[in-house]
């Protein structure tokens, strides 16, 4: 019996191959995104919480929400500038 697959070039197949393994390269991508958010939350839900809720209650007071919230937006607010200072040293770098 002849050997076929010696014989016949294959090029689909390995676009074929090539495809599947970039998206899957793309779809861990996506979810170690996601885990790094939900990492985030997790991070600053804890420093908030432990900043901001003295005595767990069944409702949230009008001082405990503010500083939650004010709490959550410093901590995107730094986490962006880092962000983006990073992104600008990455760049000068690659010039």
């Amino acid at each position: 019996m002849a050997d076929f697959s010696s014989s016949f070039d294959m090029p689909s197949a390995s676009s074929s191959e090539n495809a599947d393994a970039a998206e899957l390269q793309r779809l861990i991508a996506v979810e170690q995104q996601k885990a790094q958010f939900q990492a985030q939350v997790h991070n600053f839900t804890d420093v908030c919480w432990d900043k901001c809720v003295d005595k767990p209650s069944s409702k949230l007071d009008s001082r405990t929400e503010t500083c939650l919230v004010s709490c959550v937006e410093r901590f995107i607010d730094t986490t962006l500038t880092i962000t983006n200072r990073f992104t600008q040293m990455v760049q000068k770098g690659a010039h």
